[in-house]
């Protein structure tokens, strides 16, 4: 048989199960134990939550390769390259370690369908093994209880934040949702959450698999001044543990909170200086990614962030309103059609002072005539665009070096920026000016 490349593997993936979402264990399960599949790492670490499960995934990483550790990180979905879903040691797997990972999964499945996310999964877990790793940080697709990563136990389960998102697959109310995260809690091992207000089916699990149960507010917190931030939380043992006048950070605090809590809990070494500095330095693509570009030698700032739910909305509203502009604040935005466009703008409303809407470049993509509506029932000024790169053009235009351009929404979105951003830079080069 002839070899694929990557991008033939990608497309025959999406056409071997006849639902994109399938949601169930049993088949994955199967694949994996006629693989050998087993545990992919001494230590595993699982994060599940609505929001803030990328920046925490990441910030747990760094702690973790900040003690020497080789660590394997499986995140979804991908902005530009589907590499970026499988790192070890902060490089992404190459095409050709993914091919050979698609192919092992293709002949272990025999007659098993799996979905896209199932197959990619599984790889993910077949390279790690192969890795010799330390650990392994495994953020959730979707849910926790039926999500393929949720094959594999959890050492130490995460919840970062429980709202209402996914309705179709997780229900429409907290309470659902959270029972659905908890599905990634183990007996007797450790379950955190984020959430400061969890619902009661969580706590219920928790209680159910005699898990020891760490939550924000009780068991750990922080605290965020103008200049620095406080961290308390507790070791294996009870013991209470602080971090006082840490810098502050460009990902979410709550997030590195949550990661500080599980690090503390794997027993290893515990030096401020180390863990300020895998903390500053942990950075994500796309999630409060502020960057500075030239618009023909102007010098303009944005603001990329893939929120894209009420919840995540509310926490992009505070930590704008915590960092104004000089100028005026004018977004950018596009949509996917499941998601509640009203619950989004509405947070958001009041910090922007210019709307540029766009389709995104995808058949689930919310019409642009929705989202203008939307945000004109707000009264807010809007403008709309034929495409994520023509708005953002628009938004440039108008916008003066004191401004920022807020660009957001959906992955869809601000992939379509960051590849406008990569061409941008290139031309600006070729024109002389500094991009």
């Amino acid at each position: 048989m002839t070899q694929r490349t990557l991008g033939e593997w990608l497309a025959y993936l999406e056409q071997l199960h006849p639902s994109a979402i399938d949601m169930g264990l049993a088949r994955s399960q199967e694949v994996a134990s006629r693989m050998g599949l087993g545990k992919p790492a001494p230590r595993v670490i699982t994060v599940t939550g609505t929001n803030g499960k990328g920046s925490t995934c990441a910030f747990v990483a760094a702690l973790l390769r900040a003690q020497g550790l080789n660590v394997g990180v499986y995140s979804s979905p991908h902005l530009l390259r589907y590499n970026e879903r499988v790192q070890v040691n902060g490089v992404e797997a190459t095409d050709a370690a993914l091919c050979e990972a698609f192919a092992a999964v293709e002949a272990g499945r025999g007659a098993t369908t799996l979905t896209y996310f199932e197959m990619g999964t599984l790889a993910a877990f077949w390279l790690f093994q192969q890795a010799n790793l330390d650990a392994v940080v495994l953020e959730v697709g979707l849910g926790g209880r039926l999500d393929t990563v949720n094959v594999v136990d959890a050492d130490i389960a995460l919840v970062t934040s429980i709202g209402v998102d996914h309705v179709d697959y997780l229900g429409d109310t907290r309470e659902s949702v959270a029972y659905e995260k908890a599905g990634i809690f183990r007996q007797g091992a450790p379950a955190l959450c984020g959430d400061l207000n969890p619902p009661q089916p969580l706590l219920d699990k928790a209680r159910e698999l005699a898990c020891p149960l760490f939550l924000r507010g009780r068991d750990f917190d922080l605290g965020i001044t103008d200049y620095h931030w406080q961290w308390r939380g507790v070791d294996a043992q009870g013991q209470v543990v602080e971090l006082r006048d840490l810098p502050l950070l460009d990902l979410p605090m709550e997030n590195a909170a949550l990661a500080l809590q599980a690090y503390l809990l794997l027993g290893l070494p515990w030096q401020r200086a180390q863990i300020v500095q895998a903390l500053q330095a942990t950075r994500i693509v796309g999630r409060l990614d502020r960057r500075q570009f030239n618009w023909h030698g102007k010098p303009l700032n944005v603001l990329l962030d893939v929120g894209h739910n009420p919840h995540a909305a509310e926490y992009l509203a505070r930590r704008l309103a915590s960092r104004p502009p000089k100028g005026k604040r004018l977004a950018v935005f596009g949509l996917l059609a499941d998601k509640d466009l009203e619950g989004v703008v509405s947070e958001l409303n009041t910090s922007v002072q210019s709307w540029a809407v766009a389709p995104l470049d995808s058949p689930r993509s919310r019409p642009v005539e929705d989202l203008h509506a939307a945000l004109q029932n707000l009264g807010a000024s809007v403008t709309s665009y034929g495409s994520v790169a023509a708005a953002l053009e628009g938004q440039c235009a108008l916008a003066t070096s004191d401004d920022e351009i807020l660009l957001f929404g959906s992955f869809y979105c601000v992939a379509e920026a960051l590849e406008w951003l990569a061409r941008r830079s290139t031309e600006e080069a070729a024109n002389g000016f500094a991009g």
